[in-house]
């Protein structure tokens, strides 16, 4: 076997380089909702506004949700989906803060027992990355066990409740995903190539961006946990689980939508032919 000519790795490379270019812009425009979000966050965090910060970041993500809308960023059906995740989210804020997990220090009247409605977007953002992923980047999906998954994305988002009074059931659930999701793949396109990702994979990714977000977030002071009231530290790496399995349960919920619009399972060429998941048609990520 001959090694690879100069010429032909430098081509690979830079291949490789535009492909990996082409993906990070892709995400960014993904993370379009999520971007303004932590804009509006930095921006009250360092500017004195007339109105409480709460309530001035309500106002913003109404005002970020109804733009993409208006633009044809997002569709009414994907809007109707972030919403459900806006629901979603502030009834685990209400609880937590209620538990004493976190706590949100600044001012707002629009608040419910502790909690400003303006929460809920945080967790909106998440399913507007997901909805904006699955277009733009051309998702399908091989080998995805509808029924264990519904079971265990419910299963997490209770836990998230039950583990203040019974066991705290994480683990087991997220043994039980990858048990579930063993063999399932992710297919997306990135520009002219086709590739593909354990779904696993795809979900412990999100779950350790989601988990940087955070620190973000509580950096900026639009929440805090009780060790960063004297002073900030970064969110324990623990929660990098927790944010994975929350995911699931937006994805479940997106899953659902995609699987009723037709456009779920793998075009033609991203069917496995042989074997539990391989694809010939697509390269492993």
């Amino acid at each position: 076997m001959t090694a690879p000519t100069t010429t032909g790795l430098g081509a690979r490379i830079g291949g490789g380089a535009r492909l990996l270019w082409i993906f990070g812009i892709t995400q960014l425009k993904c993370l379009a909702f999520a971007i303004a979000l932590f804009v509006a966050m930095a921006v009250t965090d360092v500017v004195d506004t007339p109105i409480g910060r709460y309530d001035l970041l309500l106002i913003a993500g109404l005002t970020i949700t109804a733009v993409l809308w208006w633009t044809g960023y997002e569709t009414a059906r994907e809007v109707g989906v972030i919403a459900a995740f806006h629901l979603l989210g502030l009834t685990l804020e209400i609880f937590k803060v209620a538990q004493g997990s976190w706590t949100y220090p600044d001012d707002g009247i629009t608040m419910v027992a502790g909690v400003p409605l303006y929460s809920g977007f945080m967790y909106a953002a998440v399913g507007s990355y997901l909805c904006q992923a699955w277009r733009r980047f051309d998702l399908r999906i091989t080998r995805y066990r509808t029924v264990p998954m519904a079971i265990l994305a419910v299963a997490a988002y209770l836990n998230f409740f039950t583990h203040h009074w019974i066991w705290d059931l994480r683990w087991a659930i997220a043994a039980a995903f990858v048990a579930a999701m063993w063999g399932t793949f992710v297919h997306y396109s990135v520009a002219e190539r086709r590739l593909r990702m354990p779904l696993a994979v795809a979900f412990v990714l999100i779950g350790f961006f989601l988990w940087a977000a955070e620190n973000v977030g509580t950096f900026l002071g639009a929440w805090q946990y009780p060790d960063q009231a004297d002073l900030w530290r970064a969110v324990h790496v623990g929660k990098l689980g927790s944010w994975a399995l929350l995911v699931t349960l937006s994805f479940v919920i997106i899953a659902t939508l995609k699987q009723y619009e037709g456009t779920f399972y793998g075009h033609p060429g991203d069917r496995p032919s042989v074997g539990a998941g391989d694809d010939p048609e697509a390269q492993p990520s």
